[in-house]
């Protein structure tokens, strides 16, 4: 029964993004009765860049809750399993970095990130997308209904405008709809410190990113399979580090390759952030590293070159019904594999929220989602980059492996620290919403 205070006027939702995030988030809002979400993709289809992606429990969690478990299941590597890590030239078994004792055993699970976006996009209700439409930008108007009920208009590039409650930025590490919220706020607040907010900072690393088939790596002399067959497995070197790890049940390979140089983080990057690149450009990359890696390497047909980039911790995440999430709030570098599963964290919490809300709590909601997913989002966006240092052995505990291994350990710490479902109740906490209706807020 839809809470009285709502005089039965739903909360208009409109999703800016079709990625994992933001349809993550539109599929659970379709499942509520006080909401009417619309979701807007300027492709004409929904798709996803990359190869894999990989989840943590915590996250997985929802996407139990969300009811699809099963769905995801068919399309997973395997049970939940670690990272192995070794040092560049080092082979002795005692010196061998496990990246898995590093984090405590704490479980992820890999996926085929276009496999991945599709469980997604068939969950979603027919009616709720809208392809070819790239906002341009929003407006706010009065209505004419009520003083609180302010809309926001969107624009988009094809002419058409639609009208939404609330305005949910899920366009990615280039967000149009931060570009505009931080311009609005510098703006109001005469502040024009707020603009360097808006772009996204190289982070002075290169990626090479290639998939293989698993027919196609040779196998070692007594006829075992290679490594990166059998397990995830990191190679790490100074300035360089190796991932890989099978997805698509087992079929595929994928494999990425960091090169990086930490005096140009925060420099301009020139050119296209992604590009193909000469499969001996990535070959000459790791010359004379082990024989398995220029072995796998070599298995990499067309390699793909990635500047990876990553956003500053921001300062907040909504402004007047307009609220970020996923990549446009909290672009992060990969080296925790945390992308993906927080922009679905992001969407647990908000759509945990609006389920519980009217018109009038739109501004508490907000703030909520704010005060839980900012602080965490934010640790983890710099503890990913922090991370990827650590790997590469250029942090300030170089490769003394005593105190390099503690120090990434405890970044792992967020993924045990609380459960999802904590948060969503200190969240709505925070709202205080979710109470029955002739209860009265404190």
């Amino acid at each position: 029964m839809m809470d009285p205070r709502s005089n039965g006027q739903k909360i208009r939702v409109a999703i800016c993004g079709g990625g994992i995030g933001g349809l993550c988030l539109a599929v659970s809002l379709s499942k509520h009765s006080n909401v009417d979400v619309q979701l807007y993709e300027a492709a004409g289809q929904f798709k996803e860049i990359g190869a894999g992606v990989m989840i943590w429990f915590r996250t997985w969690k929802i996407l139990e809750k969300m009811g699809l478990a099963d769905e995801f299941s068919k399309i997973a590597h395997a049970p939940p399993t670690g990272m192995t890590g070794k040092p560049k030239h080092l082979s002795e078994p005692e010196l061998a970095l496990t990246i898995e004792d590093l984090i405590c055993h704490r479980k992820c699970i890999r996926f085929h990130r276009a496999q991945f976006l599709d469980v997604f996009v068939n969950n979603l209700p027919t009616g709720v997308a809208h392809f070819g439409k790239r906002l341009s930008t929003y407006t706010y108007e009065t209505s004419s209904i009520s003083e609180h009920d302010k809309l926001i208009k969107l624009h988009f590039a094809d002419g058409t405008s639609s009208i939404c409650d609330v305005l949910v930025g899920a366009d990615g590490i280039k967000s149009c709809i931060r570009t505009q919220m931080y311009e609005r706020a510098a703006r109001l607040k005469h502040d024009s410190g707020l603009l360097g907010y808006i772009h996204p900072i190289w982070t002075g690393t290169m990626a090479y990113r290639g998939l293989i088939d698993v027919n196609v790596i040779p196998k070692g002399k007594d006829g075992t399979l290679h490594r990166a067959i059998r397990d995830p497995i990191m190679y790490c070197g100074k300035s360089k580090h190796v991932v890989s790890y099978s997805i698509a049940q087992g079929d595929i390979v994928n494999v990425v390759t960091f090169a990086s140089d930490p005096k140009k983080h925060g420099q301009p990057y020139a050119g296209e952030w992604v590009v193909e690149c000469p499969k001996e450009e990535l070959l000459s990359c790791y010359a004379k590293w082990e024989p398995e890696v220029e072995q796998l390497l070599q298995c990499i047909e067309k390699p793909t070159k990635w500047a990876i980039h990553h956003l500053q911790p921001l300062p907040f995440y909504h402004a007047e019904r307009v609220v970020l999430m996923g990549d446009a709030a909290h672009a992060m570098a990969p080296h925790q594999g945390a992308g993906a599963g927080q922009a679905i964290e992001d969407a647990f919490i908000l759509a945990g929220l609006l389920k519980e809300a009217t018109l009038d709590d739109i501004p508490a909601v907000l703030d909520a989602h704010e005060r839980v997913r900012l602080p965490m989002a934010n640790s983890i966006l710099t503890g990913s980059y922090e991370a990827g240092t650590m790997y590469e052995f250029d942090s300030k505990y170089g490769d003394d492996y005593e105190t390099l291994g503690p120090a990434l350990q405890h970044l792992w710490d967020w993924i045990a620290r609380t459960t999802l479902e904590e948060e969503l109740e200190s969240a709505l906490e925070l709202a205080s919403i979710g109470k029955p209706p002739n209860s009265a807020k404190t």
